[in-house]
Order: C-alpha cells, then structure tokens, then sequence
C-alpha cells in the first residue's frame, strides 16, 4: 500500500481520489475526529483570544483591530490544507521523502545563521519573507527529526530483521537529529532546542531501543546544560529568564515584569473570568507578547479558571487520542512518528502555559494552535496530518 493509495481493508490498491477522500467508506470513516475537531476548536479560540490580545494595539496591528485575528484566522486555513494534503500523502508517501525533507529543513535553519536571518522578540530564529510574512524554520525541524529518527530506527524492524533497534541504528537517528539541534542551539532558540530533546527521547522511548540510550542522553542533556550555560552560548535575555524563574522578585520592573504580570493576569480571572474583550490586563496591555507566548494570560483573565480549563481538556484529548493512534498502529514507523508528536504536544503546551503560571521558566515556545504565528501553525497541523494518516492506513480491524 502507497502513501495516498488504500482500500476498505487497509492494504488494497485502490486508489484514494478525491472523489473517494470524503467516502463514507474510506477517510471520513477513519479519520479521528476527536483530534480534528478538538485542534479546530483551540484553533478558534486562539483567534478569539488573539484579537482581544491585539485589536487595541496600535503599535503592532498597523491601525487595523482585526489586522492579527485575520491572519490568525488565513494561518489557520493554510494549516488546516496542509493537514489534508499530508493525509492525502500518507505517512508512508512521506517516508520516502523523508531525505529531501530533512534537507531542505537543515538548509533552511542555516540561512538564519546568514545575514539572511532576522532577530524578532529577541530571538535570532527567522527568515523574513517580505509583505510582513516571515518564517521560523526550527518549527518545521521539529517534523523533519520526527520523520527521519522513526524512518531509521523502524526499517529493519518493520522490514521483519529485527525485532527492535540495534546500537549502530540508534547512533545513526541520534547523529541525524543532533545535525539540526545543535544549529538552532548556535541562534540560540533555546526553546526550540528543548523541544527537539524531548522529541528525541521520545522517540527513543517508543522505538524499543534500550534504556541505556534513554538514560545516557538524560546524562549527556545535564552535561550539555551545564556547558552551555559556562560557555556563554546563552544571550543575556535568556540568562535572565532563568534567573527570573529561579528568583520571581529579581527585578520585577525587568526581567521579572513578564511573569509578574502574566501571574496577576491568570489570578485576577477568578472561575469564569471578567468576560471576552473585558480583561483589564488585557485591554491595558499589560502583558508582553500577550498574542504569541502568553496567550494564555488572555485565557486565564477573560474567560477564567474554566476557560483556561476548556484549553486544558482540549489540548488533553489531542495527546489522548494520539496515544491511542500509537498503540494501535502495527507498524513501528507509525508508533515512532505519533510518539514524537505526543512528546512534541505534551511538553510545549505544558511548558507555555507553566511559564504564565510561573512554574516554567519563560522559553518563548507558542501554544499549540493557540498561539498567533504562521510557522508554529502549519507545523503543528502538519503534525495533525500524520496522526490522521497513521489512523487511516491502519487495518480497520485495530
């Protein structure tokens, strides 16, 4: 069976053309709708949130209120079609992309490097593409180490040679998301790089390699903090993040001023929040970058305790089904791939809304769907894409 090609038991040749894509025997069938319609849901409530973050913000909307909402909104709809060209594809389609894919992901992250790149709300981590569109190439990175560390480490095994992993395979998935990682740690896009580790070790963990790896990349992840921090990698605004978090009254006029007001934003919602648009915070401008990283805030102030619990539960199915969809594939390239996208979801939404809470240090990481930003969008739906296609190429008797 081919990537865009399947039959109502899984593996026959008949071809999926459009007219077949929305059958009821076929991909509407298949599909988890649970995931769909929970990502569309956070999707629209970050809209709603980012225009009641930005309609009052002259200084960044250009003198339009609905200048970031539409984007938001065209963001959206551009995700939402590569989601469905990537189920259109298949996973496996794009297995055999995977090189040309990871490529061109590496190529892109290094022009950042050139003069080419561009340094937006303190992070040198974009290219800008002109008519005010730009693009932050580490969140497509995230897709591409994905897809290539499950292609390397599911061949032997999904081929029937092996029944998980061996060393040498494992070193070869490891050399290959280091490539990426290390040139977005030189930005530095320090929260980007968190991400991929966690991916990483995701990764590892569903592929059946051992433990000894998992745990040895743990040790080496400490030494490499450490040295990081020693050698100076870090720019200054990122030192004093974490000094901030590890100090919530250092300099509560400067580096502590965002979580302080993020903090004062959630608490002052109460249980169902002081009403869309109404946020005094909000509407105040308060909280920096209030569109993008601190979302949230908007969540926590306007809609309170439930409406910042809504996104929660919401976030929590996407993980849950997409647990589902890895232990119910047969094949380990799709356990691998959903795998990372759990650990991908899990670990950026838990740390994007612990830095609002001040449990997390700030690392400048969206919220999945939520959040306002092109790049971070499409690579999540991206991801949607692939959970999708695992489930519809699945046999229907999983």
């Amino acid at each position: 069976m081919t990537g865009n090609s399947f039959s109502v038991s899984g593996y026959g040749p008949k071809r999926a053309g459009w007219t077949r894509l929305f059958a009821r025997d076929s991909l509407a069938r298949r599909l988890d709708w649970p995931i769909l319609l929970s990502a569309i849901a956070l999707s629209l409530i970050g809209a709603a949130l980012v225009y009641s973050a930005t309609r009052n913000r002259t200084e960044i909307n250009e003198g339009d209120p609905y200048y970031f909402l539409v984007r938001h909104l065209l963001n959206t709809g551009i995700g939402f079609a590569l989601m469905i060209g990537t189920v259109w594809l298949g996973h496996r389609t794009l297995r055999g992309a995977v090189p040309i894919l990871y490529g061109l992901s590496v190529f892109l992250v290094l022009l950042v490097l050139t003069p080419l790149g561009a340094t937006i709300n303190g992070a040198h981590a974009w290219l800008v593409l002109g008519a005010g569109f730009s693009l932050q190439p580490s969140e497509f990175v995230k897709v591409t180490i994905i897809l290539g560390m499950a292609m390397l480490l599911a061949a032997r095994v999904d081929a029937g040679d092996k029944q998980y992993p061996d060393h040498r395979t494992v070193l070869q998935a490891l050399g290959l998301a280091t490539v990426p990682i290390l040139i977005v740690l030189l930005m530095p896009d320090l929260g980007s790089v968190m991400v991929m580790v966690i991916i990483v070790l995701g990764v590892l963990l569903a592929s059946g390699a051992s433990n000894r790896w998992v745990f040895g990349l743990l040790g080496v992840g400490v030494a490499g903090a450490i040295a990081v921090w020693q050698l100076g990698v870090l720019d200054e605004y990122q030192i004093n993040r974490f000094a901030a978090f590890a100090n919530p009254e250092l300099d509560p006029a400067g580096v502590g001023y965002n979580t302080n007001q993020a903090r004062i934003a959630i608490g002052s919602g109460g249980l169902t929040g002081s009403g869309l648009f109404n946020g005094s915070q909000t509407t105040g401008q308060f909280v920096p970058e209030q569109q993008t990283d601190f979302v949230f805030t908007v969540a926590g102030e306007e809609l309170g305790f439930l409406g910042g619990g809504l996104i929660i539960v919401l976030l929590g199915v996407v993980l849950w089904r997409a647990c589902r969809i890895a232990r119910e594939t047969t094949e380990l390239y799709g356990t691998i791939v959903a795998a990372g996208i759990i650990a991908w979801f899990a670990f950026q939404s838990f740390e994007n809304i612990g830095m609002t809470l001040g449990i997390m240090p700030v690392a400048g990481l969206p919220l999945p769907f939520v959040s306002y930003g092109g790049s971070s969008m499409f690579a999540v739906w991206v991801a949607v894409g692939l959970l999708q296609s695992i489930r519809v190429q699945r046999p229907m008797s999983a």
